[in-house]
């Protein structure tokens, strides 16, 4: 799913190498990659084949795109899921016109519509600096570095307590593995959340569970 769609999403600054390697080598590559199990047939699932081309660098981006979604699709279900339970909402102001985040209510899409553009403008920021940073990461994923390592302060951002150094390498491979397939289960639900807000019917284990959504709302209501 990530290799396949990561790399649609991405793909206007992706290094692909304008030689590509043997495809044998790119296979065994693959193969030696987290994420591979029984539920793809002992393979990454790449239906495209996106993984038979460029370099070991494009492989390396294929990777650090795919956790980098998976990780945002695991926090956005996650707070799709509970804004949509009608559980309690944050305290404090979200915008500095005084907005509060308990204001925007239980619809996760009309929340984001209803949050000024001051509120917009600060999460853009904030999510623009951390892609910043995580670029900066030394040594970087294409040279060498760990995809989806990226150091806040000396420490991995999200191993801030650096847990996987106490692991063995088969603890630590275990670890990896699952937060791809989490990540990867992320992204099909996230779709689906979208999918029962703009379709109706289209999930029928979600429907009267997520808000609808009107489509004829400019960029789907979002702004």
């Amino acid at each position: 799913m990530a290799l396949s769609l990561q790399s649609l999403s991405m793909g206007l600054v992706a290094p692909i190498s304008p030689v590509a390697p043997s495809a044998s080598n790119v296979r065994m590559g693959v193969s030696d990659m987290e994420g591979v199990g029984p539920e793809t047939g002992g393979r990454l699932f790449d239906p495209l084949k996106f993984t038979e081309y460029g370099s070991d660098k494009t492989l390396a981006w294929f990777r650090a795109a795919e956790l980098k979604h998976g990780r945002v699709c695991m926090l956005a279900s996650l707070g799709i899921a509970y804004t949509c339970s009608g559980g309690p909402l944050f305290g404090g102001n979200i915008a500095l016109d005084g907005t509060t985040f308990a204001s925007l209510g239980s619809d996760p899409w009309a929340a984001f519509a209803a949050v000024p553009q001051s509120g917009k403008l600060q999460m853009l920021i904030v999510i623009g600096l951390m892609e910043f940073h995580s670029e900066l990461t030394k040594p970087h994923y294409l040279s060498g570095g760990v995809p989806g390592k990226i150091i806040v302060g000396g420490q991995p951002l999200f191993d801030p307590f650096g847990l996987l150094d106490k692991l063995t390498p088969e603890q630590k491979s275990k670890k990896l593995t699952s937060e791809l397939k989490n990540g990867r289960l992320a992204m099909l639900g996230v779709a689906s959340f979208f999918a029962a807000h703009w379709g109706a019917g289209s999930v029928p284990l979600l429907t009267g569970k997520i808000p609808m959504g009107d489509p004829a709302a400019p960029w789907f209501g979002l702004y």
